[in-house]
């Protein structure tokens, strides 16, 4: 195993037009750090290696520095990584694949290059000889143990943070300017268009389209987008990633005077949105939260609301970790990001978040757009109203 000495694992800073996100002494200690607890884990459970295929995971590891995904939807890339418990660093792709993952995804960092041809892929038997012992992974493979490393990546370092809010700000500012290009007559999936159109041309990865109208807001709580054409109520419910991490956020508009009955719902959801919030909290359960929501639902006036859809939970990594269940043991950890979606019936509040040392951080925070302040235990807590037009 190495030691605890500092290790050069990459040598760029993370610029972004000219402005740098994380130096390079900073995205090195992030990488050290996440090597010396994926080793130290390893020992731990009796591993001689664990192959990492995930996307999320490779992202995890190298700290945003990779992106193996070509396929958009496909929950891997085209390369794999082995760490040892000796603490080796290996990546494996194809012969044909290895001239640009050198130059523009692993040359800067300091794994190891294992190559194959594209038709005669042997990565596990290889990784298997390389660990020199039982292999874990993170994908079904013959000849490993399945692994979940969530909890290694579930308490975000300051350098994720930093990415976090560059992707956060970014997001919510393209989605502001997707909102104001909206107009009636236009479908759904011109809504989706053109807010794909501001990601990408930002470097960010639509990843969650949930895009409805009208009707359609009020009749599913997951209105994926059909064509149905704008007359006075829009939604905009995306999330994006970048360096692997994923952000969550929903934004409406409506043209004309807004029905009472939806203000008032979206002031509720506002409520139950400052609830959850409230409670997030280090230590506080999957179930625990859930009956926060129930509660906060019931307050307001509609008991029962939170079994028509998920509530939401933590993301960072995943657009959601888990999310709160009646019987869910899993808990809140200190810098953990959180997207909570509680919705009423046409009125809903999404944004992401990061706990901090007892502190909500609003990675979203839309202050161009109409708020909806709401107090529990004598705090505030902002969610986004609807934009009228």
């Amino acid at each position: 195993m190495e030691t605890a000495i500092m290790t050069k694992r990459i040598n760029k800073s993370l610029v972004i037009n000219g402005t740098t996100i994380v130096t390079e002494a900073d995205w090195n200690e992030e990488l050290n750090a996440k090597h010396e607890r994926l080793v130290a884990w390893l020992g731990e459970n009796k591993f001689g290696g664990v192959l990492i295929r995930r996307n999320e995971n490779v992202a995890w590891l190298t700290g945003g520095a990779v992106e193996l995904r070509v396929l958009t939807p496909c929950e891997t890339g085209v390369a794999s990584l082995l760490v040892t418990a000796e603490g080796k660093r290996y990546y494996f792709t194809t012969e044909n694949e290895a001239p640009r993952l050198h130059d523009e995804e692993f040359g800067s960092l300091d794994f190891e290059a294992v190559l194959f041809p594209w038709y005669a892929d042997n990565t596990a038997t290889v990784a298997a000889e390389l660990a020199g012992g039982p292999l874990g992974s993170d994908t079904p493979s013959s000849g490993t143990t399945p692994v979940n490393l969530f909890p290694l990546r579930a308490s975000l370092s300051q350098t994720e943070i930093a990415r976090y809010r560059w992707l956060g700000t970014e997001t919510a500012a393209a989605t502001v300017e997707s909102l104001h290009e909206v107009e009636p007559g236009l479908s759904e999936y011109d809504l989706e268009a053109l807010t794909a159109a501001n990601l990408l041309r930002r470097g960010i990865l639509p990843s969650v389209y949930l895009f409805a109208v009208d009707d359609r807001i009020y009749k599913y709580k997951h209105a994926v987008a059909r064509g149905a054409r704008l007359k006075k109520y829009g939604m905009l419910n995306l999330c994006s990633r970048k360096w692997g991490l994923a952000i969550s956020i929903t934004r409406f508009i409506h043209f004309g005077d807004v029905p009472a009955e939806l203000i008032a719902r979206f002031k509720s959801a506002a409520q139950v949105n400052a609830a959850l919030l409230d409670a997030t909290r280090v230590g506080a359960t999957s179930a625990e939260l859930f009956r926060v929501a129930q509660a906060a639902y019931s307050a307001e006036g509609f008991p029962g609301e939170e079994k028509f859809h998920h509530q939401g939970g933590p993301t960072g990594y995943g657009e959601r970790e888990w999310v709160a269940t009646p019987e869910g043991k899993e808990s809140v950890v200190n810098n953990q990001a959180f997207a909570w979606n509680p919705s009423i019936r046409g009125g809903k509040a999404e944004d992401t978040v990061i706990l901090r040392d007892r502190k909500i951080e609003w990675l979203t925070a839309t202050r161009e757009l109409p708020v909806i302040n709401a107090e529990i235990n004598g705090k505030i807590y902002p969610a986004a109203g609807v934009l009228v037009k």
